[in-house]
């Protein structure tokens, strides 16, 4: 069963020529965790955010986002918030931007629920920590205490649907390592579905069981992640993988993506990719490609190849 179905998805923010979100299609079932990867400014934020009726000053938008069969672009301002309160909530990426630091944070999880001190305690301990934290100031707590704050925080209402923001961004890689094991624990104990943003592609293969990778406000390409990290076939997937460190590597240099992402104040006449992409002919760059067979691309690579 699915908790989360987004179709056709389109968003213009003022002063834009194109939208910011063009066709956006994704789904997230029942105990299931999806990761959403590309690079900074693709849109995977604002897919995240538009889950909850969080929209930028000025948006407009197109499309249907199904919260368990719900339409939440349709919902009024009443049904959001008990959508936030209970059926999904958000992982924000910095928990200290997030909590409120003048006061406890057994306060903080418990605002606007009484009676609700006996679960917040349940939580804090299923996220690894003791009690005692609810007697503390987030300035007491490291980083990685904090993001499990914030994972409890967003169990309290017992969401079917999490909605993780690269919460584990500001994190050393042995706190990255530990909360993407807790998340992982954490869905299979409550069966919630996860939708974990990341440009983190190592993160991703580690903890998602499918990805949708974006580009310029579009899928590019999806699949299982074991399928799509080891065989990759939309050049922009390829490039990604070909940039990311690597401790073997034998090369001096680093590979790049050459150029940059396409300007929101300019039209896209065919391929977003294409004015970055050693494979682009002239027709990438006159007809932008359907998502067909999982992949984006009118001359996607064969399994294994990369661009």
């Amino acid at each position: 069963m699915s908790v989360l179905d987004i179709k056709d998805l389109r968003i213009w923010l003022p002063g834009a020529v194109r939208p910011v979100l063009d066709g956006v299609g994704l789904s997230v079932a029942e105990g299931e965790t999806v990761a959403l990867v590309g690079e900074s400014g693709s849109g995977k934020s604002l897919t995240s955010r538009t889950v909850l009726g969080l929209l930028p000053p000025g948006a407009s938008v197109e499309g249907v986002v199904a919260v368990e069969g719900e339409d939440v672009l349709a919902m009024t301002p009443v049904r959001l918030r008990e959508l936030r309160s209970r059926t999904a909530a958000m992982i924000f990426q910095d928990p200290r931007a997030a909590i409120n630091p003048l006061r406890r944070l057994g306060d903080f999880l418990t605002e606007g629920r009484p009676g609700s001190r006996e679960r917040a305690g349940e939580l804090v301990e299923a996220v690894g920590l003791d009690q005692r934290v609810l007697r503390q100031y987030p300035h007491q707590l490291s980083g990685g205490m904090l993001q499990r704050v914030m994972i409890a925080a967003a169990l309290m209402g017992g969401p079917r649907l999490l909605l993780c923001d690269e919460p584990t961004t500001a994190l050393d890689v042995t706190t990255q390592a530990e909360i993407v094991a807790l998340l992982r624990s954490l869905r299979d104990r409550f069966g919630t579905g996860l939708l974990f943003v990341t440009h983190d592609l190592d993160l991703a293969a580690a903890i998602a069981d499918r990805v949708y990778v974006m580009y310029a406000g579009r899928i590019a390409e999806t699949g299982s992640a074991a399928s799509l990290f080891a065989h990759p076939r939309h050049p922009y997937t390829a490039a990604l993988l070909a940039a990311t460190p690597r401790i073997a590597r034998t090369e001096r240099r680093l590979a790049t993506i050459p150029g940059q992402p396409p300007d929101l104040r300019t039209e896209l006449d065919g391929c977003a990719f294409a004015a970055r992409c050693p494979l682009a002919t002239a027709e990438c760059r006159a007809e932008p490609p359907d998502l067909i067979d999982q992949v984006a691309c009118h001359h996607s690579l064969p399994g294994g190849e990369r661009a």
